[in-house]
Order: structure tokens, then C-alpha cells, then sequence
């Protein structure tokens, strides 16, 4: 149910973001990786109004800033939700399986396999088969802070970024399902699909950044979150990746030092 006023080129984006998790929703039940960032909001709160069975899944060390932050938009959108806490005696031991598993010498990539596989665990224990991600809003929509640097070197060159991150994603993500296979759970990114991606290209950069300065940008996205509903708090929530959200990043960096080990 929309809340507020769309513009046509919103009301187009909301359109084909249904149309590509519908192309993805073939389980009576899901379950969604949720920080209770912009991207994870948006993506909960159109399966809510499409009427799914949805279980938010939300992994982090203990206090961390996503396991404190999920828990209240969890409970401002009034959706089940469930948390994983990473168990500071296991973590060195599952990295440095995943480390070895994926065989990638890449931090963000192994980062992000390690957080998969604690949402693919939780969402085993909840008898969940498929997990729905936003992947792929940060890549179309320039999320990335490095998108402040790209702009300056002109259109063309955030583009080019655009599509390197892309390829990137869809790489990574191949890793993150081998991990999540150990669970039987299939990691799915419906904002990777390629009709979704070419509808996301076609968006002018001025919805998605303003320049060198702009420290907030995927600025249509989260207009249509706030005009769908999602709490204002995480629609204008500057981003935060997983890893660091989640304190994976700061932990993988304190246990690799005893694997002697470079990144």
C-alpha cells in the first residue's frame, strides 16, 4: 500500500522492483537479509504489500550496530523477525573454513561469504529454503561512497563504475551460494536479474547522485521507500555495508592476524 505521492519515473522504479522479486518468489515462505538499511527496508516492505510469508533474517556480533538497528525497524514495519548472534569463540574457525571454501584472495568477497553463511544457517533453522537480498541497489543506484570520486571524471566514468560493480556482484554472489549451500539455502538477488538491470540503467545519474559531495545518493530509491511507507529513519539512513554493520570486518581483521595470512 502506498503512503505518499509518487513522481512517473518512482512509480516505474516500484513497478519493476515487484515485477523482478515476483520473478524470484516461488516458496510459500522467505526469508529477507535485513540490516534495516534503505535497501532492506524497501525490499521487506513491497513483499509485506505483496502479502508473502516473510521472516527477516539479520546476523551481527553482539551489540552490533545492524543486530540493535534491524530490531527497530523490524518492530516500526511489524514483520517477524530473527536474529543469528556470531559466536565470538567459532568466528576465527568458520572465516578460515570460508577463506579456504571460496579460495578468493579478496576481503570484501570472503566478508561477505562469511556473513551469508550465519544468514543461510539462521534461515536453515527457521526451515527456510530461499533468502531474498537487495544486492544489486548500491551497484545501479551509486551507494558506494567511490561514486563521490567517479562523478568527478564525468557520466561516463560512473558508468563504467557501474557496470565493474555489477560484474563484481554477480561474481561474488556465485561464491556467497556455495557457501550457502552447506545449509541448503539458495542466497537470491532479485535487483541483479537482468530485465531489473537494464531498467535500473536507463535511470538519469541526477536521481542517483548529485556530485562529489553528495554523501547520501541512491536519492530515487529512497524516495519511494519513504512514498511505500518505510520509516523515514531508514530511508535517510546513510549506508553502512554488512561487514561493518555486522562487526565481521573488524573481527575477520583481529583473528586472520593467526593465520599469517596477507589481505
Amino acid at each position: 500500500m502506498v503512503t505518499g505521492t509518487m513522481t512517473d519515473l518512482e512509480n516505474k522504479l516500484h513497478i519493476q522492483m515487484i515485477r523482478a522479486i515476483e520473478g524470484v518468489k516461488d516458496s510459500s515462505k522467505i526469508g529477507i537479509s535485513f540490516s534495516g538499511g534503505v535497501d532492506s527496508c524497501l525490499l521487506a516492505k513491497i513483499c509485506q504489500d505483496l502479502g508473502y510469508d516473510v521472516l527477516l533474517l539479520t546476523m551481527g556480533f553482539e551489540d552490533s550496530h545492524d543486530i540493535e538497528f534491524s530490531k527497530k525497524m523490524a518492530k516500526m514495519l511489524g514483520m517477524d523477525h530473527e536474529v543469528e548472534i556470531i559466536s565470538e569463540k567459532t568466528f576465527s574457525d568458520v572465516a578460515k573454513k570460508i577463506w579456504d571454501e571460496i579460495n578468493v584472495d579478496n576481503l570484501s568477497w570472503n566478508e561477505n561469504c562469511i556473513a551469508f553463511y550465519y544468514v543461510a544457517k539462521l534461515a536453515k533453522k527457521h526451515k527456510i529454503s530461499k533468502v531474498i537480498t537487495a544486492n544489486g541497489i548500491d551497484e545501479l543506484f551509486c551507494g558506494y561512497n567511490a561514486y563521490r570520486d567517479s562523478i568527478s571524471d564525468g557520466a561516463d566514468a560512473v558508468l563504467d563504475m557501474i557496470k565493474d560493480k555489477l560484474d563484481n556482484e554477480l561474481r561474488m554472489m556465485k561464491a556467497v551460494n556455495k557457501i550457502a549451500s552447506e545449509f541448503d539455502v539458495m542466497i537470491v538477488q532479485p535487483f541483479l536479474s537482468e530485465k531489473f538491470v537494464e531498467f535500473g540503467k536507463t535511470i538519469p545519474l541526477e536521481h542517483k547522485i548529485n556530485g562529489k559531495d553528495d554523501l547520501v545518493r541512491k536519492h530515487i530509491v529512497r524516495k519511494l521507500a519513504m512514498a511505500i511507507g518505510v520509516p523515514e529513519e531508514s530511508a535517510l539512513k546513510l549506508k553502512k555495508a554488512m561487514q561493518y554493520g555486522s562487526l565481521i570486518h573488524k573481527n575477520l581483521l583481529k583473528v586472520k592476524k593467526t593465520w599469517n595470512m596477507n589481505f
